[in-house]
């Protein structure tokens, strides 16, 4: 079912498979069948399979007998144009592919970058399955955990991870920073956004609302029918965003790290050796429905659909990640250099990378 194995780099094996995609594990034969954690990399808008290849190659270096790792491809270049919605269920039937293929694997996460991490939140929806049995009195204590949480298609779900993705929409004030927050050029981007990025640019900018219903960002904030978005997102054990404190054209920090304006925090150049790009940390708990009520009346600026999005999102915990390339000569590729899509050309976010692989459950 794979096509022929690419050559051994590094310890590192890797082959295009003819399910879409590209599969990344160690060669040696010792880690490969201890390996049961299958980590799904999804790319952005226009991206392709190659542009996760440096982190899949670390993950795997560095937790060679922990991860497989599949690099997806079944949205590649121009079909991400197609929608959220679209590429989110695509990405789920190749998701339940993979794992058909690798009857190993016992547990699962995402790693996806800009537009990917909205289309994976999709596709968890799509592939939840809820806990196997509300009745735990006789059952043993081991059982009832297990059987407490959902899963992913039958995986236990670990990280959640997002590097740039406008989980607020793309539309609200200096949510895409190359408009300059310029409110005539904002407006004017929501009218005709869809010429370019065509149903993915009306889910981008909420102004979808097809057959009546409201946008699908807003739609994806709560379980919708057999769509069981939130609880998928609950499932995982860490959901963590990444996010550009600055120079990223295309993703705003505020939409990225799901904040409002006066939530984004203060951050000090302080290098630190390990990770000298990463410039702030906070876990942010869960709210309840009263907290978010309480915090909806707060006027900070933001649109009311802006708001909805950010209390649904708020309804679960984050791990936030804040990231700043503003000394770095390749700052004016934040938004490709947080993710080390070329090695070569974004080299110096591999500490980002790291990070990923240092804090990763597995």
């Amino acid at each position: 079912m794979e096509a022929q194995n690419s050559p051994v780099q590094g310890g590192v094996c890797s082959s295009e498979s003819n399910l879409g995609g590209t599969d990344i594990w160690s060669c040696k034969e010792s880690a490969t069948a201890l390996a049961d954690h299958l980590v799904v990399m999804v790319h952005g808008i226009l991206g392709s399979v190659t542009d996760w290849k440096f982190a899949a190659e670390q993950f795997v270096r560095m937790l060679p007998d922990k991860v497989i790792v599949h690099c997806s491809e079944r949205n590649a270049s121009m079909l991400t144009l197609d929608g959220v919605d679209v590429m989110g269920e695509r990405l789920a039937e190749e998701v339940i592919e993979v794992i058909k293929q690798k009857p190993e694997v016992r547990k699962i996460s995402f790693v996806a970058h800009s537009v990917g991490g909205l289309v994976a939140r999709y596709a968890i929806g799509r592939l939840y399955r809820p806990p196997r049995s509300d009745n735990k009195e006789d059952s043993s204590t081991d059982t009832c955990e297990e059987d407490s949480r959902g899963t992913i298609h039958g995986l236990e779900a670990m990280n959640f991870i997002t590097l740039a993705t406008p989980h607020l929409g793309s539309r609200g004030n200096k949510q895409v920073p190359f408009l300059f927050g310029v409110t005539a050029f904002e407006k004017a981007a929501t009218c005709v956004i869809h010429w370019i990025f065509k149903r993915t640019g009306r889910h981008l900018f909420l102004t979808d609302e097809d057959e009546g219903n409201p946008p699908l960002l807003r739609r994806m904030i709560e379980d919708c029918g057999e769509l069981h978005f939130m609880s998928a997102l609950h499932t995982f054990k860490r959901r963590v965003v990444y996010s550009n404190v600055g120079f990223d054209h295309i993703v705003g920090w505020r939409t990225s790290s799901i904040r409002r304006d006066s939530e984004l925090p203060t951050w000090e150049d302080v290098v630190n050796e390990k990770y000298p790009h990463i410039v702030f940390e906070e876990h942010c708990k869960a709210c309840d429905a009263e907290q978010c009520e309480s915090s909806s009346m707060e006027d900070d600026g933001l649109n009311k659909l802006e708001e909805e999005l950010l209390m649904g999102l708020s309804c679960v915990s984050w791990e936030k990640v804040d990231v700043s390339f503003h000394a770095s000569r390749q700052r004016f590729a934040a938004h490709s250099v947080i993710q080390v899509k070329d090695h070569m050309a974004h080299g110096e976010g591999a500490d980002v990378i790291q990070h990923m692989i240092d804090h990763f459950l597995t």
